[in-house]
């Protein structure tokens, strides 16, 4: 019997295993990805908004000459973590069911890569391979957002010239490229592929670029699209995408783009199937925000736990790493029944 199954083993997840852990409770991280698989999913050398002391877990120093660190450099830290706390990881394994109630929980899990057993991922245990089942008194899930984008919901989404997710701007140089989004990830975006040799064009829903956009980026954008190298369409949609073209709707009309690929940075959401599979209750808020208690984290099932940006619903920018570390202290005051 385990005292917390963790679902996550992002920053925040690793935190809550290590506060979990350093309180005297026997846990074990369930991730159904790679260690911090979102971040291993974020553009190639991208830079923290945050500096290293804020990313930090553990009491752990994030060393680094950088003011803000990379993504690599994150990676790399975090991996360091993981080891020195000799943390029970099962990674590339998936959570499929929560049973039970608190003190006496069944967490149905299996693997999720396919063909292949556990054992030789960092810290995995072959006792959760597939189709395993732990038994644990209390449920932490800590799977952020990133793994599942907002949707455009249009005829020829699901092209394989069209991505929700930017690594990197090389194989679009020379290519006709569409990006959507006006915030963070489409300004990065559209400035790298047009440095890399792209055509870019942007589609924005509204009338400017966002003013979320970091104060760094946003007049390089503005500029490029004043003098023209970045071509861009306001208050637009798209309507429809074809292998060859791409049809947005504007105030002057619809408008026929030839592309070749298309970058749809239209943010990402919280797993809501799996937090409804676990039970777990939403609020009628436009944010959609899943039923915790702020002091407790504790959800409306009694003994599940949410931390990080989960807890944030569509709200995507409430919660961070430098903010979402902090959950671990409260749930570990409840689980332990510490004030």
């Amino acid at each position: 019997m385990l005292d917390a199954v963790i679902v996550g083993a992002g920053p925040v997840g690793l935190a809550c295993a290590i506060a979990c852990k350093r309180a005297g409770l026997a846990i074990r991280v369930v991730e159904k990805g790679a260690l911090v698989n979102s971040l291993i999913g974020y553009p190639t050398n991208m830079e923290f908004f945050s500096t290293p002391e804020l990313l930090e877990i553990g009491d752990h120093p994030f060393a680094t000459s950088r003011y803000k660190p990379l993504r690599e450099e994150a990676l790399d830290y975090y991996r360091r973590v993981a080891e020195a706390e000799s943390l029970d990881l099962s990674l590339f394994t998936r959570v499929t069911g929560v049973e039970g109630h608190v003190g006496d929980f069944r967490v149905r899990t299996e693997s999720a890569r396919p063909g292949a057993g556990l054992g030789e991922d960092l810290g995995a245990d072959p006792g959760a391979g597939p189709g395993a089942e732990l038994n644990a008194r209390a449920v932490i899930v800590s799977t952020g957002f990133f793994d599942v984008a907002n949707l455009l919901n249009v005829p020829g989404e699901d092209l394989p010239k069209v991505s929700h997710y930017y690594k990197e701007p090389y194989r679009f140089a020379g290519q006709r490229v569409l990006v959507i989004g006006a915030k963070n990830s489409a300004a990065k975006a559209a400035l790298q592929c047009r440095r890399n040799g792209a055509e870019v064009t942007m589609a924005i829903r509204g009338p400017a670029i966002s003013d979320r956009v970091k104060y760094w980026l946003r007049p390089d954008l503005e500029n490029r699209i004043a003098e023209g190298s970045i071509r861009a369409y306001f208050n637009a949609a798209v309507s429809r995408i074809t292998p060859t073209e791409v049809l947005l709707q504007t105030p002057d009309g619809a408008v026929e783009l030839q592309n070749d690929f298309v970058l749809a940075m239209t943010g990402y959401r919280p797993d809501y199937p799996f937090l409804r599979e676990l039970g777990i209750e939403e609020t009628d808020d436009e944010a959609r925000t899943p039923v915790y208690n702020p002091e407790t984290l504790e959800t409306n099932r009694p003994g599940v736990f949410l931390a990080g940006t989960v807890c944030g619903g569509l709200r995507t920018g409430r919660w961070f790493i430098e903010n979402g570390r902090f959950h671990a202290e409260s749930i570990v005051r409840r689980l332990t029944g510490k004030t």
